[in-house]
């Protein structure tokens, strides 16, 4: 995947720097979508009319509680329920956690998914691969993520990438295993633009998209001209798809590094100090912001990642003990800043005309433990969860499904990751009965068999 930093360089994924990319005039695998390519790929697996549907993906990475979030237990004893009350929402339907009053203010907005549910192992991972691509990882297979499914079949829009990650991939959750952040078996021509970098930071500046100073005009026709000459002399491999991919790649890297608009997307100094504290200055607060600024770009799937490890920082992860955090920790240091990003994204998006076609999906990998652990805090546990839509044609101020009284099995409607990701696709338009090109050539279903979207959401 082509990643930025925050430092103006550019490095692939084997380390090269742009550099070196434009000095050998090779672009194979830079993230970048070729839209020419997909349009005939994707023919008929896109509805007709979707081409204005965007996605942001918020991922909350370390797994959020579902009893002090989006399904209180008000009922349930101490032990399960948890020092958090209850309040009412903008929605008569849906009654939420405390610790988020600015949600509350915009519940007409979201629906909540209260019976999520798998049955893998219960490590971070795991639950990354599925929640993200519809799957669990076997055989050696990876499957790709939603966002470079979306930059497979729609392609890019403009001179920017189909797919961006914010700010980061994510990194380790102790698991060791690939977390599905990719493009898996769709190569790396679908890979996701990554900016490596904080845009909270006060020393954050835009990525420089520019090439360096030191290549001009004249250095960069220079290359072009060896390649055609490289092209020449290998007849053969000039008639390969390999080398159609190459020209369409080094044009595609071309236009995103010298493109106005590419660079101003990303310039948050464009945006009011104040409209910038309204999200809030920290790193979730300031990449939604960012991936409003995307999507009216023209990017197609933002995901961001709400925190990038549960090792280094602070995060849902609330074990209760060092290096982790407690239910009150989450109280005070996790659920302010989320709480501000989330709401100053959905009231942006609304206001200006883009909620309606942008899915804005908030998941995460599993549940919590239904009851509090000694040490304040709670454990691993996917047999039931709570995640929540709004956006791109769903109707707000409403719950699907439904949990047992203590939180701990789906109990009504209970839905599996694929399905969730199946909502996404439907959102953007996708035909799920469609195939994408497997290992090896193979068609590989779009979703399994029989898998639908949560049509609730949309009813």
């Amino acid at each position: 995947m082509l990643q930025f930093n925050g430092q103006g360089r550019a490095h692939t994924c084997d380390g090269v720097t742009r550099r070196d990319f434009l000095q050998v005039g090779a672009l194979g695998a830079t993230g970048l979508t070729l839209a020419d390519m997909t349009a005939a790929q994707a023919a008929g697996a896109v509805e007709p009319g979707r081409d204005e549907r965007s996605c942001i993906m918020i991922f909350n990475l370390g797994a959020p509680s579902q009893f002090e979030t989006w399904d209180p237990k008000p009922e349930a004893p101490a032990e399960i329920r948890g020092p958090f009350r209850p309040i009412s929402t903008a929605s008569p339907e849906i009654q939420i956690s405390e610790i988020f009053p600015s949600h509350a203010k915009f519940a007409d907005k979201f629906s909540i998914v209260r019976s999520c549910y798998h049955t893998a192992a219960a490590v971070h991972d795991t639950g990354h691969q599925m929640m993200q691509t519809g799957r669990l990882f076997t055989g050696g297979i990876n499957t790709p993520h939603a966002g470079c499914v979306a930059s497979y079949l729609m392609g890019r829009r403009s001179d920017l990438p189909a797919h961006v990650i914010l700010p980061e991939p994510m990194g380790r959750t102790g698991g060791n295993l690939p977390h599905g952040q990719d493009a898996g078996f769709l190569g790396k021509a679908h890979d996701p633009f990554v900016l490596n970098a904080d845009p909270s930071k006060a020393d954050f500046r835009v990525p420089d998209l520019l090439p360096p100073k030191q290549i001009g005009e004249v250095r960069i026709d220079r290359r072009r001209k060896l390649r055609e000459a490289v092209d020449r002399t290998v007849s053969n491999f000039e008639k390969s798809e390999n080398a159609k991919l190459l020209d369409s790649s080094f044009e595609a890297a071309f236009r995103i590094i010298t493109s106005e608009k590419a660079r101003a997307a990303f310039d948050l100094s464009q945006e009011p100090q104040a409209v910038r504290e309204k999200y809030g200055m920290s790193r979730f607060g300031q990449c939604c912001l960012l991936s409003r600024r995307l999507i009216e770009a023209g990017v197609r799937f933002v995901t961001v990642n709400t925190f990038l490890t549960v090792f280094d920082e602070i995060t849902w992860d609330i074990h209760g003990t060092k290096p982790f955090t407690s239910i009150e920790g989450m109280r005070d240091i996790v659920a302010p800043m989320y709480d501000q990003g989330y709401a100053a994204l959905i009231e942006d998006l609304e206001q200006r005309g883009l909620l309606e076609n942008t899915l804005v999906c908030n998941l995460a990998e599993f549940g919590r433990t239904p009851r509090v652990n000694p040490a304040g805090g709670r454990d691993h546990w996917p047999q039931c969860w709570s995640m929540y839509f709004a956006g791109g044609g769903v109707k707000g101020g409403r719950v699907i499904g439904k949990s047992d009284p203590v939180g701990g099995y789906p109990a009504e409607r209970p839905v599996n990751p694929s399905e969730v990701v199946a909502t996404i696709y439907h959102s953007l338009g996708f035909n799920l009965e469609s195939h994408l090109p497997g290992p090896a050539g193979r068609p590989f279903p779009l979703v399994d068999f029989g898998t639908k979207p949560i049509h609730e959401l949309f009813a």
